[in-house]
């Protein structure tokens, strides 16, 4: 079970919000390559990144503190980032600047022809990012409830080559009320690609549910909240995860 730290970025800084709120949001960092370096140093092997302000903007706004991050962590682990890829230009790049996966969210669900020519430019390299509440996807930062069901979206998007799905729940996000074990399963099982569980993770009880489970296809979980208030020791997590499992 592969462990990754979330590093969101808001105005240059490392923040975690709740349940996707930009209102409501706590600062963890100022420095984002000190906390890509933070987390490198403790054992991550991979880094999940949103641009917070370009989801909501829909064009990518923390360059600065993305290139910092990259320079932070170089070719020693992969980096994938989503918020504000609405365009082949901009995964090409971000792809270009050091960044290994982009994940593509709303603009997948509004335009599914893009997501197609994103698969077929960027084979291996594209990986959807559906957020949901109650089984229906959001989109725009979560700020829009549609009426597409997870599970039928991203049986569809599977058949476009995505590399994974990340499944985010975001009534949970933020909360550490525990990851949505149920309808993260139900998701994997339903395909043939990885997922990958996100929203909610609390503590080391999740991780277990989870690896009990990583045949099914969950092959990770992002860390958000959990492991910047320290109720989840990350490197600790992780190495007990290696004990119940194979390496993602």
């Amino acid at each position: 079970m592969l462990l990754i730290p979330a590093i969101d970025l808001k105005d240059g800084q490392c923040v975690r919000l709740e349940q996707g709120d930009m209102n409501v949001s706590t600062t963890f960092g100022i420095d984002p390559g000190a906390m890509a370096t933070r987390w490198l140093d403790a054992g991550a092997r991979r880094l999940h990144l949103v641009d917070l302000n370009g989801a909501f903007a829909g064009k990518p706004v923390n360059a600065v503190a993305i290139k910092s991050i990259v320079a932070a962590v170089g070719a020693d682990i992969p980096v994938q980032l989503g918020g504000g890829v609405r365009d082949l230009d901009t995964i090409e790049r971000y792809l270009d600047a050091g960044l290994s996966y982009i994940i593509i969210g709303t603009a997948a669900v509004k335009s599914p022809g893009f997501l197609r020519d994103a698969c077929s430019a960027f084979p291996g390299q594209i990986i959807v990012g559906l957020d949901a509440k109650d089984g229906k996807v959001a989109t725009d930062g979560w700020s829009k409830l549609t009426h597409h069901n997870v599970v039928d979206l991203a049986k569809k998007f599977e058949d476009y080559g995505v590399e994974s799905v990340i499944y985010t729940d975001i009534g949970r996000d933020g909360m550490l009320t525990g990851i949505n074990i149920e309808a993260t399963v139900m998701l994997a099982q339903a395909l043939t690609i990885p997922v990958i569980a996100s929203g909610g993770l609390a503590g080391m009880a999740d991780i277990e549910q989870l690896c009990a489970v990583e045949s099914e296809g969950v092959e990770g979980v992002i860390c958000g909240r959990a492991i910047y208030t320290g109720a989840l020791d990350f490197t600790a997590a992780q190495d007990r995860a290696d004990e119940l499992g194979p390496v993602a």
